[in-house]
């Protein structure tokens, strides 16, 4: 089971098996992240975009439930959250749920499970994020239709640069990095480095050259940031 590139933050403050998780999920091909405590968690979720958590329940400071609870109502973010924990009673798994947890996994529990329902997760929760319209600054993009305006003039843009640009936009105002551009448009079989430069270039003129503000930045020798210069 293969998924395109996901960055998972596992909240966990047990370090062998944080470290066995991250092992595990590493070798399917996902990238990760470690929190040994909730309070870390919420700082790192408020300064990077992830793909998932996996939220253990008891931990030093603030609980799993606090943490999923910050995150969804004070950050406002919506990536899945798949708890782990040994308590396996209906009230404690209803106030996960509550709390806005998308999943619930008993411990002892098997890595492949724990990566399957991940996932699924994430794929999930990309064909919703895929439906909806995205917005940077004056820059509108419904993929519905897969019509793109700038200050409510219509911009024709390439199958590629269209990728590009959907890219950009999910992940405003962060950085994405060459390579996991690379990835998500061409999989394994990457072209040269020219090849993303050059539709870069050619989507830097069509969005940002008629207009007086430059959304599109580079970030030199890491990657590219689509937002308003506040957010360089």
């Amino acid at each position: 089971m293969k998924i395109n590139p996901a960055t998972v933050l596992i909240v966990e403050d047990h370090q062998d098996l944080a470290a066995n998780i991250g092992d595990f999920l590493e070798a399917g091909g996902m990238t990760v992240d470690f929190a040994p405590d909730g309070l870390t968690a919420v700082q790192l979720c408020s300064q990077h975009r992830y793909d998932a958590l996996v939220l253990d329940i008891m931990m030093p400071g603030i609980d799993g439930y606090e943490v999923c609870r910050r995150v969804r109502e004070e950050l406002q973010l919506d990536m899945p959250i798949v708890m782990l924990t040994a308590r396996d009673t209906l009230d404690d798994k209803l106030t996960g749920f509550e709390r806005g947890a998308d999943d619930y996994l008993l411990k002892p529990f098997e890595m492949k499970e724990l990566e399957a329902r991940l996932i699924s997760h994430i794929r999930r929760h990309r064909g919703e994020m895929d439906s909806k319209s995205l917005q940077v600054a004056d820059i509108v993009f419904d993929p519905k239709t897969m019509r793109v305006t700038r200050a409510g003039a219509p911009i024709r843009l390439s199958p590629i640069m269209l990728q590009i640009l959907r890219i950009l936009m999910r992940e405003s105002p962060n950085l994405v990095t060459r390579e996991k551009l690379e990835a998500e448009i061409w999989g394994e079989d990457t072209p040269d480095s020219d090849t993303l430069r050059s539709h870069l270039y050619n989507l830097r003129k069509l969005i940002d050259k008629p207009f007086q503000q430059n959304l599109l930045h580079t970030i030199p020798g890491i990657g590219y940031k689509l937002c308003d210069e506040q957010d360089l």
